[in-house]
């Protein structure tokens, strides 16, 4: 599904109207339309007639004002909050608010806090609230009597029905630094905006229906500067590979897995599993020699490797040349899970993202090992994935965590055209980006995938998809979603609480088997 900035949005309405010659009133009927129907879908559910709206100046409020004038017409006691002076409506807004008073639907001018209050109760009592007031154009913090009235519509306890985007969140980065609106729903126009599948934006839109209001759908693929698409599992499953029938282990890709130190040894189990169960034929994970015994009793599909070690068990330099060595057997290396941050592994590692010639998928310690020198990454020949979560690309961006999370879509697409690599961004939305400027919102995973893990079995996943001769894009966007689609399942049958990272490599063959059977 095409996801649109809102510059992106207001490029495609005007096409709509000055070249397909389709009328903006048009447009904003059938905007309002959608907004009533859902409505109508809402209060059938409680039986409630009463209905408060709430609109702001611009075109979002001429969205609500065709909605209050429609769901008048059909009986619902309606009333409409307008946030503004009406002189400073303009355009098909303006035209929607008179042909609202034509007929006789009661607005009441919201500009003075005892107006503000009245508002306040008035959404209190009602059975369904309609928001209207900020579009998808809105950035900052709410101020003033709209912040008010969003705090008092968030506090009602009432079902919120939002237009196009919940007033108060960023439609491009889906920010809420203020006050924004909780809705039940939101219906949005035309196709999904950035806002609403980026968090909290995303949590905060609650179930979003993209509505067709007769643009036509060249004009969304024509104007569009950007190549942001949402993957849900129909685009995942397109993805996967193809077996044959007399397919050997070999054919199924080799990956090799680096990493593991004292403490951490899970990690690097983990990611050799999770390889295995996401349909790589032969799997062999490097460790330092002294951790190998243990390797041996947790692993047993798993091939291991002995790797030179430092005095503390961890990679030593030399241990780089033979994995430099090893990759000429194996069509990916994974490295980084439970790596450690000591000195001479360190060094090692950063060897070995510069000159290992086969795909790597770089996670973890290894991302870490990297922190200021990610020149490496652009001297690389082969490709290159990196799957840092916020805090890891704080590091490597040398920014901190705030600022990543304020615009995950840019950043990602920034990091990954500055570093020529595919970059995976992880957490609520996971962001899968290229050095081309292609953009992937990932449309899977839930809140029990936030323990110790998830992130190494990811990797295994990516560089299992890799080793089977996707892509490193593809490779990574359906790593991320069958990660994600594995973690649902788990979810869906054992319960979202307690899961760990092992319940996901578990349901990992039968995410991919759902995925591409459709059960």
């Amino acid at each position: 599904m095409r996801v649109v900035t809102p510059d992106e949005m207001g490029r495609i309405d005007r096409a709509a109207i000055e070249k397909e010659k389709i009328p903006g009133m048009t447009l904003m009927e059938n905007a309002g339309a959608a907004v009533a129907g859902a409505a109508r879908d809402m209060l059938s559910r409680s039986g409630g007639r009463r209905v408060a709206v709430f609109c702001g100046k611009g075109n979002n409020g001429g969205d609500g004002f065709v909605a209050a004038r429609l769901l008048e017409r059909d009986g619902y006691d309606v009333r409409v909050y307008l946030m503004a002076e009406p002189s400073e409506l303009s355009g098909d807004a303006a035209g929607n608010y008179e042909r609202l008073q034509q007929n006789a639907v009661p607005v009441r001018v919201v500009s003075t806090e005892d107006e503000a209050l009245d508002a306040a109760a008035m959404a209190a009592v009602s059975d369904l609230l309609v928001d209207a007031i900020f579009g998808t154009g809105f950035s900052g913090a709410v101020e003033g009597l709209q912040e008010t009235v969003i705090r008092s519509i968030n506090s009602s306890g009432r079902p919120v029905l939002a237009v196009d985007m919940p007033s108060g969140v960023n439609g491009l980065t889906g920010a809420a630094p203020g006050a924004a609106v909780d809705a039940e729903r939101t219906v949005t126009f035309a196709a999904m905006k950035v806002g609403l599948v980026q968090y909290p934006g995303a949590a905060k839109a609650g179930e979003v229906e993209v509505a067709d209001i007769g643009i036509p759908p060249a004009l969304l693929e024509e104007v569009p500067d950007s190549d942001i698409y949402f993957v849900g599992l129909e685009e995942a499953e397109e993805l996967l590979p193809e077996r044959e029938p007399a397919a050997h282990k070999r054919q199924c890709g080799s990956v090799l897995v680096v990493g593991g130190s004292p403490g951490l040894t899970g990690a690097a189990a983990l990611a050799a599993r999770a390889a295995l169960r996401s349909g790589a034929g032969v799997v062999t994970l490097g460790v330092p020699e002294g951790l190998s015994d243990i390797m041996e009793v947790k692993l047993t599909e798993v091939m291991t490797r002995s790797l030179p070690q430092t005095a503390a068990r961890t990679l030593s330099a030399e241990a780089a040349r033979e994995v430099r060595e090893l990759c000429g057997q194996f069509d990916v290396l994974a490295l980084g899970p439970g790596l450690s941050t000591s000195g001479e592994t360190v060094s090692a590692a950063r060897e070995l993202v510069e000159s290992v010639e086969i795909p790597l998928v770089l996670d973890a310690d290894g991302l870490n090992a990297t922190v200021g020198h990610t020149g490496i990454f652009n001297a690389r020949k082969a490709p290159l994935v990196l799957t840092p979560h916020p805090g890891e690309m704080a590091r490597l961006l040398e920014t901190d965590t705030v600022e990543v999370q304020s615009n995950r879509i840019g950043t990602a697409r920034d990091a990954a055209a500055l570093w020529d690599a595919v970059v995976v961004l992880k957490g609520a939305g996971t962001v899968v980006a290229s050095p081309k400027g292609q953009v992937r919102v990932i449309g899977s995973g839930n809140p029990g995938m936030a323990t110790a893990g998830m992130g190494d079995v990811l990797t295994g996943c990516i560089a299992a998809l890799a080793s089977q001769g996707l892509g490193a894009f593809d490779a990574a966007v359906a790593g991320a979603f069958y990660h994600g689609h594995a973690a649902d399942l788990a979810s869906s049958m054992d319960g979202m609480i307690g899961m760990v990272a092992g319940d996901v490599i578990r349901h990992l063959p039968l995410a991919l088997r759902r995925g591409r059977a459709g059960i």
